[in-house]
């Protein structure tokens, strides 16, 4: 998800900096210029990681009295890969898709419709996504409607694997405002359409061999450019879509009651064995268990 990331830049220092190190005013610089910055088909900065590598020395330009540095720094970038699984929190929903948080940093991702848990319909009445699974029982689909029927709200935790990362440049230009966009996403089997589980199949595939391996990777494509100049709305410089088209994906809650129960359990046969004296007899968690007391 995070990244580590060589960036080379001419950095400019003004004069009213020269009381100090050139090294404190490069890091006063980078630290005022670079984070919550995207770049392009690197990803959204997060902060300079340590020290610069490499200063340059100044360089005076006619008509300016700063001092011009070419200087090699890292940062450390938001980016997460393709296939990646990430948790989020749900921030909107309508009848296109679902729009998702993640941490209190990025908020630009979208999950579309076709996407979607199946079979998921949008409630109009609520504003919400619901899930509602069918699990072949007719009876059991009749007597207990409402336990069958999971809505997706608003402010709740949902796991989502990454898809695709695309990357929007917008330029003003002769002919009015117009935005590129740089996808990358999972590239397909030999053979195979576009589909749902199409990227989830190429992760499987391949035997070890070399064009086997260069078929997994991500592949980029790069769109043309689209006018704006109508668009009352402009485009994210970096948006995700995702998808929770796969078990163990969507809220945290569907899928954790259960491992819960099950740790709960343990614990309590564990707490048994030790009220009676007989932990030695118990086989699972000992170690853990006898900690945990300890403290």
């Amino acid at each position: 998800m995070f990244v580590i990331t060589s960036i080379a830049e001419t950095i400019c220092i003004h004069p009213t900096l020269f009381y100090q190190s050139t090294k404190t005013s490069v890091h006063q610089e980078i630290d005022k210029k670079y984070p919550n910055r995207v770049l392009m088909d690197i990803g959204l900065v997060i902060c300079r990681y340590g020290d610069v590598l490499q200063i340059g020395d100044g360089m005076c330009v006619p008509g300016d009295g700063s001092s011009h540095h070419e200087v090699v720094f890292r940062l450390v970038m938001f980016r997460p890969f393709v296939e990646e699984v990430c948790v989020g929190v749900i921030r909107d929903c309508n009848e296109e898709g679902m729009m998702v948080s993640l941490g209190e940093f990025f908020h630009d991702i979208f999950i579309p419709a076709y996407w979607m848990l199946r079979p998921s319909t949008y409630d109009e009445k609520s504003g919400l996504w619901v899930w509602t699974p069918d699990y072949g029982d007719d009876e059991e689909d009749q007597d207990g409607e409402d336990e069958q029927r999971f809505d997706m709200e608003k402010g709740a935790e949902i796991r989502f694997k990454v898809k695709s990362i695309n990357f929007t440049q917008v330029t003003n230009t002769a002919k009015g405002m117009q935005a590129t966009t740089t996808s990358t996403t999972a590239r397909l089997p030999h053979g195979s359409s576009a589909g749902f589980n199409s990227s989830t199949s190429n992760a499987r595939a391949g035997d070890g061999d070399g064009d086997d391996n260069l078929d997994n990777r991500p592949v980029r494509k790069r769109s043309a450019s689209v006018d704006l100049s109508d668009s009352v709305k402009i485009p994210a410089s970096m948006h995700i879509i995702a998808s929770i088209c796969e078990d163990g994906l969507g809220l945290v809650s569907w899928w954790s009651n259960q491992e819960d129960e099950d740790v709960e359990e343990e614990g309590d046969i564990a707490e048994e064995y030790i009220k009676d004296g007989e932990l030695d007899n118990y086989e699972g968690g000992e170690e853990e268990v006898v900690e945990g007391y300890e403290q």
